[in-house]
C-alpha cells in the first residue's frame, strides 16, 4: 500500500475538489436510498386500499410526486459531479504530467544513457492511467459504498435482523475473495509491465531509425522481436483472466448461495405475515441496492492493486534524485573574455574506468582549440563536461576563473551554444528550430539564416520560416540541417562555442557552405572543435591531442605536425589516404 498512500500525499492541491465530489456523491447516495422507502408507503398504501377499501389517494400522488423530485435532483446532482468529475480529471491529469516531467527534466544525463525514451513515456502514461483510476475510483465508491452499505444494513436490521445479518456476511466474503484474487493478478501486472515497456521501447526506437532498419532489410526480425514480446504479454494475461474468472465464479457463486438465504427468509416471512408486502418490497430492492457496494468494493479492491502494480515504476522515477534546477532564480549575464581551465580532471562512467586521466588545459579568451585523437579517447566526455552534463570524479573545471561547483547548470550553458555532430532539430518549423531557447523577432531570425549561409534554401520552401522539417529534420539534407544548427548558434550569441564533428557527415559542397556560416559564428568567440578530418582544424590557433584519456601533446597544427606523435602520425594517414584517391584517378 506504499505507492497507494503516495497517490493519496501526491493528489494533495486536488483535496478540496475530492471533498467537493464526495460530498455531492453522498448527497446521491442518501437520495436513492430515501426511493425503497417510500416505495414501501406506496405499496402499504396500494394493499391498504386493496385489503380495506381504504387509503389516501392523495397521500398516495403526494408519495409518487416526492419520489419522482427526488430522482430528478438526484439526477442533477449526478450531472454536476460528473462535470466536477471531469475538471478533477483534467486538473489530476495535468498535475501528475507535471511532476513527471519536471522530474524527468532535471535527471542527470547518465539517467538517458541507460534509458529508453519510448519506456519513459510508456511508464508515464501508465502511472497517469492507474492513478488517475484509483482517485476517480476513491471518490466516486469508496466513501459513497461504505456509508451506502452502513446504511442499507441498519434499515435491514430495523425491519429484519436475520436479512441484516446475512447481508453483512455477504461483505467479508466478497472482499475476502476479491482481495486475494486482485493481489494474484497484481503480481503478474508487475512482470506484464516489464514487457509491455520493452514493446514499446523497441517500437519507438525503431520508428525514430526506420532509415537503418529498411536499408539492413530488418523488418522481419524487428516485427518477430516485438511479436514474441507481446506473445509473452498474452501469456502473463491469460494467467491473469484464468485466475481472475475463477474467483469470479467463487464470488457469484457464493452471492447466490447467500441470496437464496435471504430470499427464502423475506418471502417466508411474507407468507407467515410477519413481513408486510411494503416492508418485503423494501427488503428486496434494500438488497438490490447492497449488491451495488458490493461490487464497488470488489473493483476497488481490482483498482487499487493495479495503483499499486501500475505506478510502481512512475514513483521510482520521481524517487530519483535531481541534480539540476531550471527555474531560473535571477538573470544570469554572460562571461566577457571567458576562459575555459581544467585542473587534473578525472572521470570515469558508471559502466567504465578512467575515461579522463588527470587533464589540464588552459583555453583563453577568442582562441580557437581543435580537440583531435582516435575515436574513445575522451574528446566528447570533455565536451559533456564543459556543458556540465555530468560532474568530474576529481579535480576542477574553472569558467573565467570560477569554479564549476560554485556555477548552476544555466549559468554554464547560458554561455555556450554547441552546434552538434547529429543534426539535433526538432519536428517542428525552421522558425521555430532557430529560435529555440530565444524569444526573437523574425528580423533576427532571417539575419541568423543570412549569416549561416542558409537563408537562400529556407526563402525556396513552400511556407519558408514556417515550413516543417520533419521529425530530426528528415525533410531537409544533411547540408541544410547543419546551417540550421549553425542559425540557432548564432542567433543564442554566446561568447563560448563547441562544433562536435559540425561538417564530418557532409559531402565537399555541402561542408564548404556549412563553413562559411562557421566563420561568421565564430568570430570574437572562445571556440573548442572536435574534429577528425584535419582540414577542418587548419586554422586553430592550438591542439589538444588525447590518447587513452590522457592529454599527450599540445601545440599550433604546424608544430604537431613536424615532431612524432600521435597527431602526425593521424595526419599521416589523411594524406597517405587523399594521396592513393589522387594516384588512383591520376590527379596531380
Amino acid at each position: 500500500m506504499k505507492n497507494i498512500l503516495r497517490i493519496i500525499k501526491i493528489s494533495r492541491p486536488l483535496y478540496s475538489l475530492v471533498v467537493l465530489i464526495a460530498f455531492l456523491i453522498l448527497l446521491t447516495a442518501a437520495l436513492e436510498l430515501v426511493s425503497p422507502i417510500l416505495s414501501k408507503y406506496i405499496v402499504d398504501e396500494i394493499v391498504s386500499r386493496i385489503q380495506h377499501k381504504g387509503g389516501d389517494s392523495s397521500r398516495l400522488i403526494f408519495l409518487i410526486a416526492l419520489v419522482f423530485i427526488l430522482s430528478t435532483i438526484s439526477v442533477i446532482f449526478t450531472a454536476i459531479t460528473e462535470r466536477i468529475g471531469d475538471h478533477f480529471a483534467g486538473r489530476l491529469r495535468r498535475l501528475l504530467t507535471e511532476k513527471f516531467y519536471d522530474k524527468v527534466l532535471t535527471l542527470p544525463q547518465s539517467y538517458y544513457d541507460s534509458e529508453i525514451s519510448g519506456k519513459i513515456v510508456n511508464q508515464l502514461n501508465r502511472g497517469i492511467v492507474t492513478i488517475q483510476g484509483f482517485i476517480n475510483v476513491s471518490t466516486n465508491f469508496i466513501l459513497p459504498s461504505i456509508l451506502q452499505s452502513i446504511f442499507t444494513i441498519a434499515v435491514l436490521a430495523y425491519y429484519n435482523i436475520p436479512t441484516a445479518i446475512f447481508t453483512f456476511l455477504l461483505f467479508p466474503i466478497y472482499l475476502w475473495i476479491s482481495y486475494y484474487s486482485s493481489k494474484r493478478w497484481a503480481k503478474e501486472e508487475v512482470e506484464k509491465n516489464k514487457y509491455e515497456d520493452i514493446s514499446r521501447g523497441r517500437i519507438q526506437e525503431v520508428i525514430s531509425n526506420i532509415k537503418v532498419v529498411k536499408s539492413f532489410s530488418n523488418e522481419r526480425n524487428e516485427y518477430n522481436l516485438v511479436s514474441q514480446t507481446l506473445k509473452k504479454i498474452n501469456e502473463i494475461y491469460a494467467r491473469q483472466s484464468n485466475t481472475f474468472h475463477f474467483f469470479d465464479f467463487l464470488r457469484n457463486f457464493s452471492l447466490t448461495v447467500v441470496l437464496l438465504i435471504i430470499n427464502l427468509i423475506i418471502f417466508y416471512g411474507a407468507f407467515q405475515g410477519t413481513l408486510t408486502i411494503g416492508e418485503m418490497v423494501l427488503i428486496l430492492q434494500l438488497i438490490n441496492q447492497a449488491r451495488r457496494p458490493l461490487f464497488a468494493m470488489s473493483f476497488i479492491l481490482t483498482q487499487v492493486q493495479m495503483a499499486e502494480s501500475g505506478s510502481k515504476e512512475f514513483f521510482e522515477i520521481l524517487n530519483l534524485k535531481s541534480t539540476e534546477d531550471y527555474i531560473l532564480k535571477g538573470k544570469t549575464a554572460l562571461v566577457t573574455n571567458p576562459t575555459i581551465e581544467f585542473k587534473n580532471v578525472n572521470f570515469n562512467y558508471e559502466t567504465s574506468k578512467n575515461v579522463l586521466k588527470d587533464v589540464s588545459f588552459k583555453i583563453e579568451n577568442k582562441e580557437i582549440v581543435a580537440l583531435v585523437g582516435p575515436s574513445g579517447t575522451g574528446k566528447t566526455t570533455i565536451v559533456n563536461l564543459i556543458m556540465k552534463f555530468y560532474e568530474p570524479t576529481s579535480g576542477d573545471i574553472f569558467l573565467k576563473n570560477k569554479n564549476y561547483q560554485e556555477l548552476s547548470h544555466f549559468a554554464v550553458r547560458n554561455n555556450i551554444a554547441l552546434v552538434f555532430q547529429e543534426n539535433e532539430l526538432f519536428s517542428s518549423t525552421i522558425r521555430e528550430n532557430v529560435a529555440y531557447g530565444n524569444k526573437a523577432a523574425e528580423k533576427e531570425i532571417v539575419n541568423a539564416l543570412k549569416l549561416a549561409n542558409a537563408y537562400d534554401f529556407v526563402k525556396k520552401l513552400p511556407k519558408g520560416l514556417d515550413s516543417l522539417v520533419g521529425e530530426r529534420g528528415v525533410r531537409l539534407s544533411g547540408g541544410q540541417k547543419q546551417r540550421i544548427q549553425i542559425a540557432r548558434a548564432i542567433l543564442k550569441n554566446s561568447p563560448i562555442l563547441i562544433l562536435d564533428e559540425a561538417t564530418s557527415s557532409l559531402d565537399a559542397k555541402s561542408e564548404r557552405e556549412v563553413q562559411l556560416g562557421l566563420e561568421n559564428l565564430m568570430k570574437d568567440k572562445l571556440v573548442i572543435v572536435i574534429a577528425h578530418r584535419f582540414s577542418t582544424i587548419q586554422n586553430v590557433h592550438k591542439v589538444i591531442v588525447l590518447d587513452k584519456g590522457e592529454i599527450v601533446d599540445y601545440g599550433n597544427p604546424k608544430e604537431l605536425s613536424t615532431r612524432p606523435g600521435v597527431y602526425s602520425d593521424l595526419l599521416r594517414y589523411q594524406v597517405e589516404g587523399n594521396k592513393k584517391l589522387l594516384e588512383q584517378f591520376e590527379i596531380y
